[in-house]
């Protein structure tokens, strides 16, 4: 009673609940309770709050807290399960997500990237720091083609760690290598998490796969050109190796060979994105049978690939439903408090000048990376979000053509942002999936040093496309310019 009559004195009674709503679902995270049992949970308490716990109390509480009737009862939540499975399950967008999963992962059972390895080994490894090139190149390539980071970050750790560490690689270099080249899927389209801002923002997938292609590419240059001049200040650290053979013509042959097929793959989904032959969803159908067809020619399909990977498509895509469900309920409960008006008047007020107030959402989002995964992000916070960038007036160049430019671009902001919660600690998911393949003395206190420079690549990946908006909306509208 006493806490209610102190914070009664500054809070309504629904400011109060927003916050808690918030502060149990943290706390039920940090307890173990899996994402979308603890967002299911706390919106099923703090219902039965609106409508049993406080009735009672709303006489005596007057004049103390002033309390906003939510307009929780059983026949709204009776009529929002049509509405669930109507906007999620039935989602055309969301099509797309379990055939860019099986994409993926059918491209890593391919051997397509351990042949890639192989070759690019030979043309790279003779020079300083080529191990590390080499990985960053493979990364880049398939985060342009898979987008399951799990996938791609355990593959990389497995066929690159053993070499890096043989050639007496600094640990912490060869392992912050690997992660970050591994979590570039994320970001590089075709992305999963950007089909799912996508239905999130109510704004093109096709505009967010393009206006993410040159960020991501500059992420990319940008760990390129930090191993290139890391090599030359600090040689210890990635050393060349003893014996050497002369890079030849068959080398350079066996680069092509490998990188070849899976470059198809890339122009057969994005090229028919961007050229306007496809639709995304339409796409994505292509890229899994392209991905299924390359394993097959590297005499990689059989029903037991198949199994696997359509098992595992299941369990992905089964997993980001599930919290797609609860995050929705979440979000009916928290906007019947109130709480889209209270964090939309919470943001809004912080700063005036818009662009500061963008800022500050990545900030949060930054913060928010260290305990979330990027699902919840997304799914949670995007659409609290979206009222706030509409009632900003950003001057982001559209060129005529991208409709809801602002939002486009925000949309990547968080995007690059969110890259960095696959390797910040506790929750960082990229550095658990490389310690599960680490030979023995690679510590996480190797991986934790490892990724603080590409923790600084990326949040400046962020603040040259914060400066420069036309990155993200140029491609756009030349897609769908005359």
């Amino acid at each position: 009673m006493a806490v209610l009559q102190f914070l009664g004195q500054y809070l309504t009674l629904n400011e109060i609940a927003v916050m808690a709503m918030f502060g149990t679902f943290i706390y039920l995270l940090f307890r173990g309770i899996p994402v979308a049992f603890a967002l299911v949970g706390v919106s099923l308490i703090f219902s039965l709050i609106a409508e049993i716990a406080l009735d009672p109390f709303r006489s005596e509480f007057r004049g103390i807290i002033e309390f906003d009737r939510t307009g929780i009862d059983y026949q709204r939540l009776q009529a929002l399960s049509s509405r669930l499975f109507g906007n999620i399950v039935q989602n055309p967008v969301l099509v797309a997500l379990p055939m860019f999963i099986f994409m993926g992962l059918m491209l890593d059972q391919s051997g397509v990237a351990q042949r890639m390895m192989i070759s690019m080994q030979r043309v790279f490894g003779t020079m300083r720091g080529g191990l590390s090139l080499s990985v960053l190149l493979i990364g880049i390539i398939l985060a342009a083609s898979t987008g399951v980071i799990g996938a791609s970050v355990t593959l990389l750790g497995v066929m690159a760690l053993p070499a890096m560490m043989a050639q007496n690689y600094s640990k912490p270099i060869a392992t912050g290598t690997i992660a970050s080249a591994g979590t570039l899927g994320i970001l590089i389209p075709p992305s999963i998490m950007l089909v799912i801002m996508s239905d999130q923002l109510a704004i093109s997938l096709g505009d967010l796969f393009m206006g993410a292609f040159f960020p991501g590419l500059i992420l990319g240059a940008l760990y390129i050109a930090f191993i290139v001049v890391l090599g030359f200040v600090s040689p210890r650290s990635m050393p060349a190796p003893d014996k050497t053979e002369e890079v030849g013509w068959a080398a350079l042959r066996d680069v092509l060979i490998a990188v070849v097929p899976p470059l198809l793959l890339i122009l057969l989904v994005l090229g028919s994105i961007f050229a306007g032959f496809a639709t995304p969803t339409e796409a994505s159908g292509l890229g899994a049978l392209g991905a299924t067809v390359l394993a097959a020619v590297n005499g990689k399909f059989n029903l037991k690939v198949l199994r696997e990977v359509s098992r595992s498509t299941l369990n992905t895509t089964g997993y980001i439903v599930g919290i797609f469900l609860a995050a929705n309920f979440f979000a009916f409960v928290l906007r019947r408090y109130g709480g889209d008006e209270i964090v939309e008047g919470l943001v809004l007020s912080a700063f005036e000048d818009p662009y500061m107030t963008v800022a500050f959402i990545l900030f949060i989002v930054f913060l928010l990376g260290f305990l979330l995964d990027w699902i919840e992000i997304t799914i949670i916070i995007m659409p609290l979000m979206l009222p706030i960038i509409h009632a900003l007036d950003l001057a982001v160049p559209g060129f005529d053509q991208v409709r809801d430019p602002a939002v486009v671009w925000f949309a990547i902001l968080v995007a690059v942002t969110l890259q960095t919660s696959f390797l910040t600690p506790p929750v960082g998911f990229a550095l658990f999936y490389l310690k599960g393949v680490c030979p023995p003395g690679v510590t996480l206190g190797h991986i934790y040093r490892g990724i603080i420079p590409f923790v600084l690549l990326q949040l400046t990946g962020l603040l040259i496309v914060f400066n420069f908006p036309a990155l993200t909306t140029w491609l756009p509208s030349v897609a769908y310019g005359d």
